[in-house]
């Protein structure tokens, strides 16, 4: 299971960074280089993903309680 949702954290926070890298950066070396602290920072993100996943439904619960 966690593997599971570690691979699903990793994939999803590695291209929101890149595409971020991309977009800062430009095309060149965004996608040249960019990728390299991207994997990095999705790597250390999904490490947290059940805190992330609680972080999320707590909020949710808190915004459509009003």
């Amino acid at each position: 299971m966690y593997q599971v949702g570690f691979g699903i954290t990793w994939a999803i926070a590695f291209l929101v960074c890149w595409v971020y890298a991309i977009a800062t950066y430009g095309f060149f070396l965004g996608v040249g280089l960019g990728w390299f602290p991207a994997a990095i920072v999705a790597a250390l993100v999904a490490l947290a993903w059940p805190l992330i996943l609680l972080a999320a439904i707590f909020l949710g619960a808190f915004l459509l309680k009003g």
